[in-house]
């Protein structure tokens, strides 16, 4: 079923938006959970939230993109509930590719105060923009959907250890491409 189509019946309020949203979506979505998650059971918590948040917000909402519609609300959720969870112990796998960006981004200031999330979101793109296509897809794999060092050496067909490195240079690169446009590293 296409996109247009399920979003369709949400505005319908038909209760097969949902069954047509999981059957189409439900494996990237539970892709996304889990690999923020660890946890089944927490994973399915989230993309049931999920799910509800998107009957909540279609109609008014109508996305262009249905797929990155309810990943982002999954992840959002799961990253929520990753740090419910992780509140008193740090989980070394999710803070793991955080921290790898951390230099990339931290700075005194606020991001708030020197720009608006939505900046910040057009220079990570336009740098995106910049790299080949298996650099992209490795850096949204493992910054965004949080895919392990090992599954994208498997996917990528690398050695773990030159997905390290070319993820090392990947945010030594985001890093000097963020000075370059202003923003303080």
């Amino acid at each position: 079923m296409e996109d247009n189509e399920i979003i369709d019946l949400f505005y319908a309020r038909s209760e097969q938006a949902i069954l047509a949203l999981s059957e189409k979506y439900g494996p990237i979505c539970r892709k996304v959970a889990v690999n923020i998650l660890k946890n089944p059971l927490d994973a399915e918590e989230c993309i049931n939230d999920a799910y509800l948040g998107v009957w909540n917000t279609i109609p008014p909402q109508r996305p262009g993109r249905l797929s990155a519609y309810v990943c982002r609300i999954v992840r959002n959720l799961s990253i929520t509930k990753y740090h419910a969870n992780t509140a008193v112990k740090r989980n070394s796998f999710y803070d793991a590719a955080l921290d790898e960006l951390e230099d990339c981004l931290a700075s005194p200031q606020t991001v708030e105060s020197e720009w608006s999330v939505r900046e910040l979101s057009r220079l990570i793109d336009d740098f995106l923009d910049t790299l080949d296509q298996e650099s992209r897809v490795m850096f949204v794999r493992r910054y965004w959907y949080a895919d392990s060092i090992g599954d994208l050496a498997l996917r990528m067909k690398r050695s773990r250890n030159s997905v390290s490195t070319r993820l090392s240079r990947i945010r030594g690169k985001l890093k000097k491409y963020l000075r370059k446009e202003g923003y303080e590293v």
